[in-house]
């Protein structure tokens, strides 16, 4: 089994070891097709814009962001597709999950990570 990780579209130089799955449902500001070198726009299993307006990056609210992002995952189809995926491409190379905030620890990326690791733990 190959490594799931996540990184921030913005770093450089970009890790292209591995299969490149952005996770946010906005494209990143500044973020040229071609410099993403995305293998997927995953767009549908980013947080709603509803959601995603209501949390603003606020870490005091991530807490409830999670719990209401990881309700939304709950009832989106996309998210077991993304799931089925990564768990075939997980063994032939390693699966990155992209977003675009500025904070590294409090975003959707890192909530799908978790869930991710659980579900194809138990699979």
């Amino acid at each position: 089994m190959m490594k799931l990780t996540v990184e921030r579209i913005y770093t450089k130089p970009a890790d292209l070891n591995g299969y490149r799955i952005l996770v946010d449902r906005l494209w990143p500001r500044g973020i040229s097709k071609i410099n993403a070198h995305l293998d997927w726009w995953a767009k549908q299993v980013g947080p709603s814009n509803e959601l995603r307006k209501w949390f603003g990056h606020d870490p005091a609210k991530f807490a409830e962001f999670k719990q209401r992002y990881l309700a939304e995952l709950a009832d989106n189809p996309a998210f077991a597709e993304l799931k089925d995926k990564v768990s075939v491409i997980l063994q032939k190379q390693n699966v990155i999950l992209l977003y675009g905030a500025k904070d590294e620890q409090h975003n959707q990326a890192v909530i799908l990570k978790e869930l991710l690791d659980k579900s194809l733990a138990n699979h």
